[in-house]
């Protein structure tokens, strides 16, 4: 059993390794804001960018295309409460928000404490 889970985590990371060989640059999200347009290393002679040829975006352009990529992740949609609907006004924390239909007042379970006298007997 020792040598079969250790022969499933060789193929395991053999296939992890691959994926890498395998990945798809395209799939990538293309947008301009990469200052190195065609840098050139000096001693090898490769390219220094990861995408040489794209422009550099500056102001408010490249902040906008940035910001655009990523708004479906990053966008929040919550269920609908219907209780929400009942509510006029939220006054802010710690406060009961003003609401239409019954108003429900919440009494505090204790009217009075017990009295203690601080006489020493």
């Amino acid at each position: 059993m020792n040598n079969l889970l250790r022969a499933c985590s060789v193929v395991a990371a053999i296939l992890f390794g691959v994926s890498f060989a395998f990945a798809n640059p395209s799939m990538l999200p293309n947008h301009p804001g990469y200052p190195m347009d065609k840098a050139v290393d000096p001693v090898l002679g490769q390219s220094l960018a990861n995408d040489p040829g794209q422009k550099n975006a500056v102001g408010d352009q490249a902040l906008h295309e940035a910001a655009v990529t990523d708004i479906d992740h990053v966008t929040q949609s919550l269920s609908i409460n219907r209780q929400d609907e009942r509510i006029l006004e939220k006054p802010g924390a710690g406060l009961l928000p003003k609401v239409e239909g019954p108003v429900i007042k919440i009494e505090p379970p204790v009217q009075e404490g017990s009295k203690v006298t601080s006489e020493p007997k």
